[in-house]
């Protein structure tokens, strides 16, 4: 079999519910992204397929794409890898130098994506919940300011600060002046 034999590296791009969308990922311009994913040539000046998704199922990290590899690449041990936050064009820079030096199974992961890695089955992380303490020291705060508001509230005749019987300090200074 020679080296342009075989099946290239395949691409599956999610562009549904979320994925390359503004409401989801602003600030991207996603048919030029999707472009410039269908440019893609591997090392055998095959251009790779691309085929688009309605929805691959993680979209807490749009824009999601799966790189399939080639069938040199799948003999040689390569699987499917997922890769999650591909909204910046260095990015898919890195996509495209990796498929061209062989994708999975023949080229390693470039370090650049290797923080996007991700798969069909991740979760969507929690959020971080406040330490207990945090939670209750916050709670007796808020009921220590409410207590302060009621007692203000019952006292009958406090005057706000600056006032003494409805009157403002330095009132009978101005008056004064007036009258000379």
């Amino acid at each position: 079999m020679g080296e342009i034999d075989g099946r290239p590296c395949r691409l599956t791009v999610c562009r549904g519910c979320c994925c390359g969308t503004k409401k989801k990922v602003p600030g991207v311009d996603h048919k030029a992204q999707l472009a410039r994913l269908s440019a893609i040539d591997d090392h055998a000046g095959r251009t790779v397929p691309v085929r688009t998704s309605k929805c691959l199922g993680i979209c807490f990290q749009a824009n999601v794409v799966v790189v399939q590899p080639s069938q040199k690449g799948h003999a040689a041990g390569g699987r499917p890898v997922w890769l999650g936050e591909m909204t910046e064009d260095g990015l898919l820079d890195a996509l495209d130098d990796w498929i061209f030096e062989g994708g999975p199974g023949l080229a390693p992961l470039p370090d650049v994506l290797a923080g996007h890695v991700t798969s069909k089955d991740a979760k969507k992380p929690k959020k971080r919940k406040r330490p207990k303490k945090a939670k209750a020291m916050e709670k007796e705060r808020r009921k220590a300011k409410e207590r302060k508001a009621e007692k203000a509230s019952r006292r009958p005749g406090k005057k706000g600060k600056g006032e003494k019987d409805g009157k403002k300090k330095g009132r009978k200074k101005d008056e004064r002046r007036k009258k000379k």
